[in-house]
């Protein structure tokens, strides 16, 4: 993919005056501000546990993670001129129906009851067929903006292919999440009212890391769906994080660096979020990495290191080959 060579770096990311807000996802974010107080308050004074974990944790984590997601989408569908309206029913939509997600997991860690898979009586099946609707609408709202994102004109190439990217990988992460509702083999045997598991290996519930619940004993689908979902602001960020240090690293000034440094951080991303989805559906804790999937780490460490080093040596080059014929052009005038 061509990038043009004309230095664009000097346009800045849309400020928040700059941007017209999705007014419902704001008010979304203001809620989870709230119950994510809610969630903190209730790890601190209500003791209960719930499949291994604290019953306030999972109210709190959802809180969290759709506050920062809300934010990020609100922002997003603000930077867009074409397909507005469709993109604000798209947000709308999204704001509503994570909503009602929320209103399920608070309202049974309330009753001390687990939200996610429970079959247990009609009503519980009722509640979470509601939940799996809801997540299903999310996502396809999600794959509609960044369809809408790839359609906008977002300024400087490098800061279009993170926002897009970041779309398209958050897309295919919060999909993830449609590996956890089939019941287990287990389940299937002996179906006691749970139809579906985020752990691979063992039952959920066991061992796992502090506040995130992620087993320590066995394969965890939820973790490639948090990294990949929230790839819509790590990624941008990491455009971001390019852009800044240009001040500090002079071939970064030259879009097509950032451009092609972008493509490298893309792929990394990629096969970090691949090898994850691959640990955890084998069976394999986070925490206890087996020969090939810590020589496949280093491997896409090692390349994206190198990778990076040589766009970054070709970047000064080129820089370099700019600047001199300016340079004897004054020596000549002088002399």
């Amino acid at each position: 993919m061509s990038v043009p060579s004309s230095n664009l770096s000097n346009l800045s990311w849309p400020g928040p005056r700059a941007v017209t807000w999705h007014r419902p996802l704001l008010w979304l974010a203001v809620a989870m501000a709230g119950v994510t107080v809610i969630g903190a308050v209730g790890l601190l004074v209500d003791p209960r546990i719930l499949t291994g974990a604290p019953l306030w944790a999972k109210p709190l984590k959802f809180a969290i993670s759709i506050l920062v997601y809300s934010l990020t989408l609100s922002w997003l569908l603000g930077m867009l001129r074409r397909g507005r309206r469709l993109a604000w029913w798209a947000g709308t939509i999204t704001a509503v129906f994570l909503v009602v997600e929320m209103i399920v997991i608070v309202g049974a860690a309330a009753a001390g009851l687990t939200s996610h898979f429970n079959v247990t009586t009609p009503f519980h099946a009722a509640l979470w067929s509601m939940m799996a609707v809801s997540i299903v609408i999310v996502w396809a709202s999600a794959l509609l903006v960044a369809v809408l994102l790839f359609r906008a004109d977002l300024g400087d190439p490098a800061r279009s292919l993170a926002i897009r990217a970041g779309a398209l990988v958050a897309v295919a992460g919060m999909g993830l999440a449609f590996l956890m509702t089939g019941p287990t083999a287990a389940q299937l045997e002996r179906f006691q009212g749970i139809a579906g598991a985020h752990t691979v290996g063992v039952p959920d519930g066991g061992q796992g890391l502090p506040l995130l619940g992620w087993s320590t004993v066995a394969g965890d689908l939820r973790i490639p769906h948090f990294v990949g979902m929230h790839a819509l602001q790590l990624i941008p960020l990491a455009a971001l994080l390019l852009e800044l240090l240009a001040g500090r690293i002079p071939a970064l000034t030259e879009p097509r660096t950032r451009f092609r440094l972008l493509w490298v951080v893309i792929g990394l991303y990629l096969g970090v979020l691949a090898l994850l989805t691959g640990q955890a559906l084998a069976g394999q804790s986070i925490v206890r990495p087996d020969l090939l999937v810590t020589g496949v780490a280093a491997a896409l460490l090692s390349g994206a290191v190198v990778a990076s080093a040589g766009i970054l040596l070709t970047g000064s080059r080129n820089r370099g080959t700019a600047v001199q014929p300016q340079v004897v052009g004054r020596r000549t005038q002088n002399g």
